[in-house]
């Protein structure tokens, strides 16, 4: 690499609701391009709020020199520039409650950073050799990948007169889910769909399921409350939608509360908030805390290592699926060519892209029958678009600092002034 530029940006984010409160109107994205010798651009994308740029913007710096095909030597490097998780006097090691990713912890951080500028050297490399980034993970085991359709409750649209609008409306109860709903099978195609819930009572959520289940019968659904249900309700929500759910994930917010609830039910239980890195996989598949690891390669620290966790996966029998966070093209198309690798791929996987309108791509990605084609165009097969790069990063110099950081809380409170982050369980 002789070069290495990072780009914060700010994308449009509808009023999605969530246990915490509501996505914010703009949410930050980092993009990240390296630049060989031979004038090769390899490009990626990862969390762009604050944490993530303070651990992005010394690794971009150390990287000059370094060969893109040196994936294990990016990890080193990284952990040498982006601080020592185990130094007490790092204040980058600071841990909080990461709220729908779990606990989080510089560690964490800098895997998340790391999984950004990966995928830009497989990028590279890929468009180097003339290969596609399956190629480089070992080949594709399938053309297409299933998504599932991603429900939310939301509003209408955000308070405040100068907030990004859309045509969706608003979803509150089931009628406004199951809507929601026959949009996304007629528009994209996609034949599963799963409900972000722990956003109103237990049994209103068990309403808007059976709704679903009734306009899609015999359809794979999943309904996701991030934790917010104590043990008791997480089984009896179980036993109420026992037949109908193909998956319940992450009812309750830690790993020895999953298994308490896995101990008392049939229904799978899926993770991406108590397993997200290797250590801590050990005790939620000891105690059978998880039936389905939803894997997220920002998380996990790229693709490759994705890979690792599929593998570790198909040894223990636990279902694979992935994880969708609010990205965009490039980390969609990173997304689909790991998939698309992957033998033991045992549901659809996420995706928050239909409810992304910004883009930093030439081309949109386009879902047929709920599933992507895998390219085989050099790279990841996508193009960055300037002129669209100049006007998000633009976005994101003229934010006054209320933006770069997302906040679901904080974002609430511009509807309901007394609004704080429910404890867990909420209910």
């Amino acid at each position: 690499m002789t070069e290495v530029r990072l780009t914060p940006i700010l994308i449009a984010d509808p009023p999605l609701l969530n246990t915490q409160g509501v996505h914010q109107p703009f949410t930050p994205r980092l993009i990240i391009e390296v630049i060989t010798a031979d004038g090769t651009v390899g490009i990626g994308e990862t969390y762009g709020d604050s944490r993530y740029l303070e651990l992005a913007a010394p690794l971009g710096e150390a990287l000059p020199g370094h060969a893109v095909s040196d994936l294990n030597g990016l990890f080193t490097l990284a952990e040498r520039v982006c601080g020592d998780p185990e130094d007490p006097d790092d204040v980058s090691d600071s841990v909080d409650v990461g709220g729908l990713r779990g606990v989080q912890t510089a560690d964490k951080l800098r895997l998340s950073v790391i999984s950004g500028f990966e995928v830009a050297c497989l990028d590279a490399l890929g468009k180097i050799l003339g290969l596609p980034v399956h190629t480089l993970l070992g080949g594709k085991v399938r053309d297409t990948v299933e998504y599932s359709a991603y429900l939310f409750y939301r509003w209408a649209h955000h308070p405040g007169a100068d907030t990004p609008r859309d045509d969706w409306g608003a979803a509150l109860d089931p009628a406004g889910v199951v809507a929601q709903a026959r949009r996304f099978a007629d528009t994209y195609g996609f034949g599963s769909f799963k409900l972000k819930g722990g956003v109103f009572p237990p049994d209103e959520e068990i309403a808007a399921v059976r709704a679903l289940a009734g306009e899609f019968p015999g359809q794979p659904l999943r309904l996701d409350p991030n934790g917010a249900w104590s043990v008791e309700t997480s089984l009896r929500v179980a036993a109420e939608l026992g037949d109908i759910l193909e998956y319940l994930e992450d009812p309750a917010s830690t790993t020895a509360r999953m298994a308490e609830v896995a101990a008392g039910t049939d229904v799978p239980l899926a993770t991406n908030m108590c397993v997200t890195t290797f250590p801590e996989i050990r005790e939620a598949f000891a105690t059978g805390a998880v039936q389905v690891v939803l894997s997220d390669h920002h998380y996990w620290g790229g693709l490759r290592n994705t890979r690792e966790l599929a593998a570790i996966c198909r040894v223990f029998g636990v279902g694979l699926s992935m994880h969708s966070n609010t990205h965009l093209g490039i980390s969609l198309a990173a997304m689909t060519h790991v998939a698309a690798t992957v033998p033991n791929l045992d549901y659809a996987c996420d995706s928050h892209y239909p409810w992304q309108t910004d883009d930093v791509i030439t081309s949109r990605h386009v879902f047929t029958d709920g599933r992507l084609t895998v390219s085989d165009a050099p790279g990841l097969g996508v193009e960055l678009d300037r002129d669209a790069l100049k006007v998000l990063h633009q976005r994101w110099l003229d934010d006054d600092g209320t933006m770069r950081d997302r906040d679901d809380a904080a974002a609430m409170r511009q509807a309901e002034p007394g609004w704080r982050t429910p404890a867990v369980p909420r209910w």
